[in-house]
């Protein structure tokens, strides 16, 4: 077990490495900013003070060679707009973020797991197709128009809901639809397929030939044992959520988190912001990934005894 916990260790080594190359060339290919941030009012001996602080007259690769050595000692510069370091920038937008991923988590897992459930034990009746029905319809609307359809009837015309910030309870509700919606229904969608491989088998069917409850039956030989592959999805779901769902979600909602702070660093070209905050990104999901192939091989001996 150790040597494949190291093994996923040194594969996302790798993987954050590849990032952050590509992170230094993306923001580069989006165009010079000094023109951006330093605006019209400095004079030109000021501006290209400026621009030798922030080391942009150097070549590209002594610029990325610099940005390597600021990544490994932790120290990733100022912002071009706020002069402060990103570390700080970033840091006061991680807890918003972090309590919006994990409401979107805990209401995916509450959801999404008893509707599969429901949806494989009654799926010839109308319970089941009723569950499909919604889950179908779920998968197919981004969140990007649930958020939107949200804010115009809870907010616009039923003024129940705020829009804007985080500041009360009230305020989680709709950007936490918005960001589980469509997990809720893929998670759905694979609990149900798991759990009719799962309830087929003939482990199954002597679980209840010795007399225990249906109930147990389901949860505990049923559900635990589609857990295996259901471990899967939920860390694959929860990365792809990490990286690209809130950025949206905070977007349209203005939520304080590293979603709109990214998108607002791309805007207005802020490499250090854009660049760190992406790497802290990247490094949520590599983490989340390497998290669930270690659960995986604990739930499952055959994936670390294979690979050993």
């Amino acid at each position: 077990m150790i040597a494949y916990v190291l093994r996923v260790l040194a594969k996302s080594a790798v993987t954050l490495f590849a990032i952050v190359t590509v992170t230094f060339i993306a923001t580069r290919l989006s165009g010079n900013p000094i023109e951006t941030f330093l605006g019209e009012g400095l004079t030109t001996e000021g501006r290209e003070e400026l621009i030798r602080y922030f080391q942009l007259d150097r070549s590209l690769w002594e610029q990325y060679l610099a940005f390597l050595r600021g990544v490994l000692s932790g120290e990733f510069g100022l912002s071009f707009v706020d002069r402060r370091p990103v570390t700080q920038v970033v840091a006061e937008r991680l807890w918003p973020s972090a309590q919006l991923l994990l409401s979107s988590i805990a209401l995916t897992l509450a959801v999404s797991l008893p509707l599969g459930v429901l949806a494989a034990v009654y799926r010839k009746s109308w319970v089941g197709s009723a569950v499909m029905v919604v889950a179908f319809a779920g998968y197919a609307v981004p969140n990007f128009i649930l958020a939107i359809v949200m804010m115009l009837v809870f907010s616009y015309w039923l003024n129940w809901l705020p829009v804007v910030g985080n500041g009360s309870f009230a305020h989680f509700i709709m950007p936490t639809i918005a960001m589980s919606g469509v997990l809720i229904a893929a998670l759905t969608r694979f609990t149900r397929n798991a759990m009719l491989d799962v309830l087929g088998q003939d482990f199954i069917r002597t679980a209840r030939a010795k007399g225990l409850s249906e109930l147990r039956v389901v949860l505990r030989h049923g559900l635990g044992n589609a857990g295996v592959t259901v471990i899967s999805v939920i860390g694959l779901q929860f990365a792809g959520l990490a990286a690209a769902g809130s950025v949206v979600v905070e977007s349209i909602f203005s939520w304080p988190g590293i979603g709109q702070l990214l998108v607002n660093a791309a805007i207005i070209r802020d490499y250090p912001v854009l660049q760190f905050g992406v790497i802290a990104v990247a490094i949520a999901v590599v983490a989340i990934n390497a998290v669930t192939d270690i659960a995986y091989a604990l739930a499952d001996p055959r994936i670390r005894l294979a690979k050993a």
